[in-house]
């Protein structure tokens, strides 16, 4: 369950097959060329399809909300609903005696929009979607590493993030941060050595929840809350389960979402899968 998380796989075959890709540092493309939503230059409906940044977009930007929901995401988490989920994990899982509410809470502080803008229904909309991927990643928080890391998740053409070869880069944590170049950035924003010590990510709780929300707020969150569906949601998460990649997958991730949306009193929306 939490090897499904090479999220930027499909990146990195299109940047070995095109000629034209280049990375983008800031968004710093040719003006003829889109800047993807991954942050790399290309003409393709892969960079200037959905959540496209800059360029010759082919798909306008949704605005994101910004104006306060109202909703006070620990009142929506409470005990009952956290504990509903870690609760249905084996009483041997590693997970059991890290993740907790109460460390979720501590990194929620340092990200003050997650859950609390836009509608009430948008904001447990999110909080829903949050939950739906953290449980299914992690299998009800019982894994904080990935179960298979043979993959190599280096992206050796990242010369902005470059990789520790004694390190390595699998999924740690409820959103199971992957590669180097997510682990680079997330810990220069965090505060930790995310090339040179990524391990952190599985050894701090308040590390491993803030990089979930690193991850959600630069990635996730715009998409949610601007109406485009939980399906948005899941391609940004790991997109190679769409489009018939991995359907079973996308079943359970929409079949959590459903059941918190139940759980917390809103309606799912449109566009459930990807």
């Amino acid at each position: 369950m939490t090897s499904l998380n090479p999220i930027f796989a499909v990146v990195l075959i299109l940047a070995c097959a095109s000629n034209i890709l280049v990375r983008a540092q800031n968004c710093g493309c040719d003006t003829s060329l889109c800047c993807s939503k991954w942050g790399y230059c290309g003409s393709t409906d892969d960079y200037c399809g959905d959540g496209c940044k800059e360029g010759p977009c082919k798909t306008p930007v949704t605005p994101t909300p910004t104006m306060p929901s109202g909703v006070s995401v620990p009142d929506v988490v409470t005990d009952a609903f956290f504990n509903g989920i870690i609760d249905q994990s084996d009483a041997s899982c590693a997970g059991r005696n890290f993740y907790t509410r109460s460390v979720f809470l501590d990194a929620l502080s340092s990200y003050p929009q997650f859950g609390t803008v836009g509608t009430s229904d948008d904001s447990k909309r999110e909080i829903a979607a949050f939950f739906a991927h953290v449980t299914h990643e992690t299998g009800h928080f019982c894994y904080i590493e990935e179960i298979d890391k043979s993959g190599d998740y280096c992206d050796e053409n990242n010369t902005q993030w470059p990789c520790n070869p004694n390190k390595e880069y699998y999924g740690r944590g409820p959103i199971q941060l992957s590669w180097n170049f997510n682990y680079g950035p997330a810990g220069q924003s965090i505060g930790f050595d995310g090339l040179n010590a990524p391990e952190t990510v599985a050894n701090d709780p308040l590390i491993a929840f803030k990089t979930a929300f690193w991850y959600w707020m630069d990635n996730v969150h715009s998409k949610i809350i601007s109406g485009q569906g939980f399906g948005s949601t899941i391609r940004a998460i790991n997109s190679i389960e769409c489009n018939g990649g991995n359907t079973p997958a996308v079943n359970a991730r929409i079949k959590y979402f459903t059941e918190y949306c139940s759980q917390l009193g809103v309606a799912t929306g449109d566009n459930l899968s990807c």
